[in-house]
């Protein structure tokens, strides 16, 4: 009861195939930087819906970098929980932590 198969055809490739792809990507969200000012990012922060008394932040001023909680602002210058006012004209970069 052995049947065998028909034989099937096959054609010759004689072509070199080259239907590999290289691809490349690159996310450029993470090093994009925020545009807004930073009178623009501080008063988001004092605007936001969970800022009731106070917010922790990272600030990047004069090439150093420290974290302080805000809790106001007058003038020109930001209300730390340690009673420090820091001039806002010195920052370069503010974030919420």
């Amino acid at each position: 009861m052995k049947e065998d198969l028909p034989k099937v055809f096959a054609n010759k490739i004689e072509k070199k195939i080259d239907n590999s792809q290289d691809i490349f990507y690159q996310n450029d969200l993470i090093d994009r930087k925020d545009s807004r000012s930073i009178n623009k990012k501080i008063a988001d922060i004092f605007n936001s819906v969970n800022f009731i008394y106070k917010r922790n932040v990272k600030i990047i001023s004069n090439g150093r970098t420290f974290e302080k909680t805000i809790v106001g602002r007058k003038n020109n210058f930001l209300l730390t929980m340690d009673n420090e006012a820091i001039n806002i004209d010195e920052i370069t970069d503010i974030e919420e932590i």
